[in-house]
């Protein structure tokens, strides 16, 4: 069985538009409009169905989440962060740059953003890293690829969305990314402390200067304290029953709020409106493009183009392994193009029918597609997160990208193959939580 001529035609049209750098919005518009001319669909009945996807609950997580990632940011919790974990850390060379590592995972999994970890860790990692002797370019390229970890470790954006899409357990999905995320946490840390052996000009704490610290820990602990507290709260009250991940991502904002005002003070009347309207305006683009993408998605389901794709697929192979892999590289090059929640929209209806043939479990489809699609934030041309984190180290391209392809490839690379190929990586937390029978 072929794919009929129109959706081949919508697909080269899709792709010839965000090559030509159209706002993602209007890339899937664009589709959605040539699907609805020549695609012989009923469009009234299909966007009638997607508004009433967008007053989804479950979907009020994500728009929480960014304006509590926003707050954070913006909050100084950072910095206390910070603080604290370079105690522990201040003689070994290439110390801070695991610190870097740790608090990004840390942030991350406060705001479930890649986004929050540059805005909150760049502007005060970066030039402390600078000072210590690390190159600028190196400096900006672990602060990039360390905030991906925000879209891995709990609670995650892409998680929440794969879930609502696929109708899984989003918790489940939460934890899927979990052994990945800490495991790619791992990996940096180790890489980072090999390479900054070869750094000559890095400083590490002096034994009077290490000791003035270890005094200073009761102190930068009590500090610490509120920062370290939210993710607990967070994770604790989802897992533990008191909430669900919407009432947590709303949970997040309101303690963000007095944190930031009034315990860290990094939020002020001056800057809480333009955060505010920042929040407002990233939600809004997301949301036209989530309602854009969710309908041409069903479009391609309702003509049963995911059957198509698994007779396709099974018509050219049937080697589980070799399937698995070009599942990767397919997933790969579509990072590099879309950002991850386009991605994970447009293709988890396409790719669960395969893998369920296939005999995978849903649940590791989503460590899959969360693990290689998060890759898309610093992998050329979207790269979103790679940009930003670019202008806030005020670093060049040329700077930047041998210490992240170095990350990349050394570090993240191979657990994606390993989620791929080793299932307890990302099935074994659910399972026995109970959350994967």
């Amino acid at each position: 069985m072929s794919l009929p001529v129109t959706v081949l035609l919508d697909f080269m049209l899709l792709v010839t538009l965000l090559i030509l750098g159209v706002p993602l919005p209007f890339c899937f518009g664009g589709a959605l409009w040539f699907m609805s001319v020549f695609g012989n669909v009923a469009m009234a009945s299909m966007m009638m169905w997607g508004f009433n996807q967008m007053i989804n609950m479950v979907l009020l997580a994500s728009p929480l989440f960014i304006f509590a990632g926003l707050l954070m940011a913006n909050s100084g919790i950072a910095d206390k962060l910070l603080d604290f974990v370079d105690i522990f850390v201040g003689r070994v060379k290439g110390g801070l740059g695991v610190v870097c590592v740790v608090t990004c995972a840390i942030i991350g999994a406060i705001s479930g953003s890649g986004f929050t970890g540059v805005a909150a860790t760049g502007p005060i990692m970066i030039p402390r890293m600078v000072s210590q002797g690390y190159p600028r370019g190196y400096a900006t390229a672990l602060v990039t690829v360390s905030s991906i970890l925000g879209l891995l470790i709990p609670p995650s954006v892409i998680m929440i969305i794969y879930g609502w899409i696929t109708e899984t357990s989003i918790l489940a999905c939460f934890l899927a990314t979990v052994g990945p995320g800490i495991l790619i946490t791992a990996l940096f840390s180790v890489i980072n402390l090999f390479l900054a052996r070869r750094m000559p000009n890095i400083l590490v704490d002096s034994p009077e200067e290490l000791s003035r610290k270890r005094k200073e820990i009761p102190i930068r602990f009590v500090k610490a304290l509120p920062a370290l507290s939210i993710p607990v709260v967070i994770l604790g009250g989802i897992y533990g029953g008191v909430f669900t991940p919407t009432e947590a991502a709303a949970v997040a904002a309101i303690i963000a709020l007095p944190v930031g005002f009034f315990i860290y003070k990094g939020l002020t009347t001056k800057n809480f409106v333009p955060v505010v309207r920042e929040s407002a305006t990233s939600v809004g683009a997301i949301m036209t493009m989530i309602i854009f993408t969710l309908i041409l998605s069903q479009t391609f389901v309702m003509l049963r183009v995911p059957q198509m794709v698994v007779q396709l697929v099974f018509k050219f192979s049937q080697n589980y392994f070799l399937i698995l892999f070009l599942i990767n590289i397919f997933l790969f090059f579509v990072g590099m193009i879309v950002n991850d929640v386009t991605g994970i929209i447009l293709l988890a209806p396409l790719l669960l029918p395969l893998v369920k043939e296939m005999g995978m479990h849903p649940i590791q489809l989503a460590a899959i597609m969360g693990t290689n699609l998060a890759m898309g934030g610093v992998t050329p041309p979207y790269a979103s997160i790679l940009y930003l984190g670019m202008r806030v180290g005020n670093c060049e391209f040329t700077e930047i990208l041998k210490p992240t392809m170095t990350f990349l490839l050394l570090g993240y690379v191979p657990v994606v193959f390993l989620t791929t190929y080793w299932p307890p990586l990302s099935m074994w937390l659910p399972t026995v939580l109970g959350y994967v029978k």
